[in-house]
């Protein structure tokens, strides 16, 4: 009697059974789950029952197997759930498996991205795609087999002491897949099995700026060699990558700005994080004082403006855990990332009342949107902070509630 069986090596379903003397095993696509192996049996009970009748047509079930040669009678027209599976699944055959296109995907587009970008993907198809679809042919994954792996996406523990991952680093960790079954789908000419998956939703982030006598205890308390560094990070709003990055090429004492022209990624120069990041920021009287403190410590001992005593670029995984998380504890300060610096100085220049499409020049935004979006709460109104600015504006033109009720 036949038996449905599953590979070691790739967790693949085949059929074994004896026909004519001879034992046959037939290879399928299928991976191993209860479904598919009911598929498989119900075939399998078809194929013993024409065996039995003495009408068994190898090439009627399998009409691409090398294994067996058919001597058999006229073949029988045969037609069964299983059986359409099976036909599927010769055209899955024809695509690659999923870890060979994947390969492929990943050298034709890797030119176009970021060094970052590159590392990410690349970390990204080691750590969750290769595990979970690397044996199988890319077009044998299905819309259910992503979905379960976005499940189980979740329950791995994430970074920094979080229990899981982040809905936003799944969709992060999704969104390549995507692309590359639509890509696998146009050249294999088969449906992608991405579809109707909808990013998961992503909690609205709050920012959580310091006020200016916080900064002020700050910049106070830090030690003394790394308090230029912070003065120019609250009142610049430079990104980490940016600051860590800062060479002094960059730094125009007679102008008084900060180009704005590479970052650091993983301990190498980068592009900035986009085009309108390239900037030119001026400096105020304290980052100008911090700058000029600064080269005389490293203006001759390295092409960065902040760097370690070798000269090399600070980290800033090291400082934020050696410096910073201590320093907000030591003054009860709350928990914030470093990435906070730069969200105060945004919400200090809106309520010094500067002018936002300056301000998102400064910042690196392309216009002022996102500089409405995160930071309007925190001031209300820019010349007060309470709408007294339109209260005025009404008592200007006379709008009295007497006035009204007269002409009404």
């Amino acid at each position: 009697m036949g038996v449905v069986r599953a590979r070691k090596e790739t967790g693949l379903l085949f059929l074994d059974f004896r026909w004519d003397g001879k034992r046959c095993r037939e290879q399928t696509e299928l991976r191993d789950t209860a479904a598919n192996r009911r598929k498989l049996e119900k075939m399998l009970a078809q194929i013993e029952s024409e065996i039995q009748l003495g009408r068994f047509s190898y090439a009627t079930f399998f009409p691409d197997s090398r294994k067996c040669v058919e001597v058999t009678l006229a073949p029988v027209s045969v037609f069964s759930p299983a059986r359409e599976e099976i036909v599927m699944d010769e055209a899955v055959l024809k695509t690659p498996l999923f870890a060979d296109f994947i390969k492929e995907w990943l050298s034709e587009n890797q030119i176009g991205w970021r060094r970052s970008y590159q590392v990410t993907i690349r970390g990204n198809i080691d750590k969750y795609y290769l595990p979970a679809f690397g044996s199988v042919r890319v077009g044998a994954v299905t819309r259910a087999d992503l979905l379960k792996f976005r499940s189980s996406l979740a329950k791995v523990s994430g970074r920094n002491g979080n229990t899981t991952l982040s809905a936003n680093r799944i969709n992060k960790i999704m969104d390549p897949l995507r692309r590359v079954f639509e890509e696998a789908a146009d050249r294999y000419d088969f449906t992608t099995p991405y579809v109707r998956i909808k990013p998961l939703k992503v909690p609205k982030s709050d920012v959580q700026p310091l006020t200016l006598q916080e900064v002020k205890l700050i910049v106070d308390s830090v030690r003394l060699d790394f308090r230029n560094y912070y003065i120019v990070r609250f009142f610049t709003g430079m990104r980490t990558g940016e600051i860590d990055g800062l060479k002094w090429k960059y730094v125009d004492f007679e102008r008084r700005q900060i180009l704005i022209r590479e970052t650091i990624v993983y301990g190498e120069d980068d592009y900035t994080k986009t085009d309108a990041s390239q900037r030119d920021i001026a400096m105020s009287q304290p980052v100008y004082e911090a700058l000029v403190n600064q080269y005389k410590a490293t203006g001759a001992m390295s092409e960065y403006v902040f760097c370690n005593l070798q000269g090399m670029p600070i980290e800033h995984n090291n400082v934020t855990k050696r410096v910073w998380y201590p320093l907000l504890a030591s003054l009860g300060l709350e928990r914030r990332r470093p990435y906070q610096t730069r969200h105060t100085a945004a919400t200090l220049w809106l309520a010094a009342g500067e002018a936002p499409e300056w301000i998102a020049r400064q910042m690196g935004h392309a216009n002022t949107e996102m500089l409405f979006k995160v930071y309007s709460r925190f001031v209300p109104n820019l010349t007060r902070k309470d709408g007294s600015a339109f209260e005025q504006l009404l008592k200007t033109a006379h709008i009295q509630q007497g006035d009204i009720h007269e002409k009404v």
